[in-house]
């Protein structure tokens, strides 16, 4: 543990941005999930409003910094090609 109490108090940060993230994290990973496992079932319909709801989640992770823009274009553009594949 940190002796110098500005040090302390980076630590406290820390920990409590980190335990943030993981959910925010968490949740970008859930969304993604939900349109692979309708892609996955063969649900197109399913599968399109599970992107449309999955879009903002990781835009917004990239936006606050979480995720590395180019991975969020990545995964929205493979979402969109897995679903465009189903016909």
């Amino acid at each position: 543990m940190a002796n110098i109490k500005s040090a302390q108090k980076r630590a406290r940060q820390s920990v409590k941005r980190r335990s943030h993230n993981m959910s925010l994290r968490s949740r970008m990973r859930s969304q993604i999930k939900k349109v692979l496992n309708a892609v996955g079932a063969g649900n197109k319909d399913a599968a399109t409003a599970e992107y449309k709801a999955a879009v903002p989640e990781i835009d917004r992770m990239a936006n606050k910094g979480l995720i590395h823009a180019n991975k969020a274009a990545r995964h929205k553009s493979r979402l969109n090609a897995m679903i465009k594949g189903m016909s």
